[in-house]
């Protein structure tokens, strides 16, 4: 957290207004160009004395000015464009400038370090996404957005994370805590006139309203495995006996030959992990070792960690040679429970009688459609068994799902002393739990402690 003081905003942080930032906003290497962000009431004066080009007293808003950032001598370092913009009309809400200068590393460094000289104070990791929180510019949610939007994988990522930065969820959340301050305030009226019971009828209103807030609720909390999902990709682990067509399979998926492809049996020793696109969705498929027994000692290293990825697996492919007896090719049975698709590989070979009637996917990687048949069915069984909604990417995260949680034990607290007729003070205790704990996710609470966490996940110079 930055230690520089400023005057306290709304929230009751400080603003950090006092103190001007500056970092490289594009990451490190050689590139046509590259971002120097400065944040702070001394951006524009910190920038105008090392530019060399049109005055500041020029400068107009949202104006890209074309000139040349010197060193203390007034040798040239780079020749840049720089954008001046004003606050709160800005990113972070304070005066901002933005430098584009050639993309070396070393002439960015020297730009930077320019800079800094002027009494600028390097940024902290995510000091200017936090600024633009702690200054009303976005709310929490928004700001966690901005990292999903950087580190999405897929196209469909990319849109939830887009939609929450518009603030969809936060928009969510924001009419939930206002339906709990409405209600909240309803309970505490009766606190403030202590001759009025809550009588039937308004305590069944009550419970009517605390019903609908707690379904709202509930309907964000099912979103917490889509938006994990978006984020990290589904599990899915591809496993069977030697030989069954595993490191065929994931090659076919990827597109390219990523595994070694052998007739011997136990070729593949330890997990193969990537990721691929389906339809938007990340999967982060993971090869395994073939399962046998009487393995050699270094292949039966890797057949335990199979069995270890297996017990972790949010979906396992389950390859299978179908043209083999059952016998032959099942050196082990998948998990109990899994959730599992199996596949009956070698479909280009005649169906063993053991597998007919089987339920299962057949298969063939010499096949011009393989990888397609087999993204439809994992495609297929993420919308409909996983539940997965491409057309409501509301997302939650979880640090937002811990705090609904929260939030939904102290509504559902709040219920049961309203069923039981117990003291209005005992009751609004838990709705004003409850409010904090959906305060927690926006940021219209003291959360101190959780910003730092939060931030320090973002990239320097955002």
């Amino acid at each position: 957290m930055p230690n520089s003081k400023g005057k306290m905003d709304h929230f009751g942080m400080s603003s950090y207004s006092a103190s001007t930032i500056a970092a490289i906003a594009t990451p490190p290497g050689t590139g046509a160009v590259a971002l120097i962000r400065v944040s702070g009431p001394r951006a524009a004066e910190a920038v105008g004395t090392v530019f060399q080009g049109r005055d500041r007293s020029d400068w107009r808003a949202r104006e890209q000015h074309f000139g040349k950032i010197v060193d203390e001598q007034g040798e040239v370092i780079d020749e840049v464009l720089m954008t001046f913009f004003r606050g709160p009309a800005s990113f972070t809400g304070e005066d901002v400038v933005e430098i584009a200068t050639h993309g070396g590393v070393v002439v960015t460094n020297r730009v930077l370090r320019r800079i800094l000289s002027q009494g600028v104070d390097p940024a902290l990791p995510g000091e200017f996404s936090q600024r633009a929180f702690l200054n009303g510019r976005m709310d929490l949610t928004q700001a966690e957005a901005i990292m999903d939007l950087i580190s999405a994988q897929t196209e469909l990522a990319a849109k939830a994370a887009t939609e929450q930065l518009s603030g969809r969820l936060g928009d969510a959340l924001q009419k939930i805590r206002e339906e709990l301050i409405s209600l909240t305030a309803h309970v505490e009226a009766y606190i403030d006139f202590p001759e009025e019971d809550i009588d039937p009828e308004s305590s069944d209103a009550l419970r009517t309203r605390a019903a609908s807030i707690g379904a709202s609720i509930d309907q964000l909390l099912a979103t917490a495995d889509q938006g994990r999902i978006l984020r990290e990709g589904l599990r899915t682990v591809i496993c069977g006996a030697p030989n069954a067509g595993k490191s065929s399979l994931l090659n076919v998926l990827l597109g390219f030959e990523r595994a070694i492809v052998n007739e011997a049996a136990g070729t593949t020793r330890d997990t193969i992990e990537e990721v691929v696109n389906l339809n938007g969705i990340p999967i982060r498929l993971i090869d395994t070792a073939g399962i046998r027994e009487n393995p050699g000692a270094i292949e039966k290293e890797g057949i335990e960690r199979s069995r270890q990825q297996m017990a972790i697996a949010e979906l396992i492919l389950f390859v299978t040679d179908g043209s083999k007896s059952r016998e032959e090719a099942l050196a082990v049975e998948p998990p109990e429970g899994a959730r599992m698709l199996r596949i009956l590989n070698k479909s280009d070979l005649p169906l063993h009688p053991d597998w007919k009637g089987e339920e299962g996917i057949r298969f063939s990687c010499h096949a011009p459609d393989a990888a397609d048949l087999i993204r439809e069915k994992v495609f297929q069984y993420i919308t409909e068994e996983q539940g997965m909604d491409t057309a409501n990417l509301t997302a939650i995260n979880g640090r937002h799902q811990a705090c609904l949680l929260r939030a939904r034990e102290a509504l559902n607290q709040a219920k049961a002393l309203l069923e039981q007729g117990e003291s209005p003070e005992f009751i609004a205790m838990d709705l004003r739990q409850c409010l904090e704990s959906i305060g927690d996710v926006i940021g219209k609470t003291d959360i101190e402690e959780i910003l730092g966490e939060i931030f320090s996940a973002f990239c320097i110079g955002k």
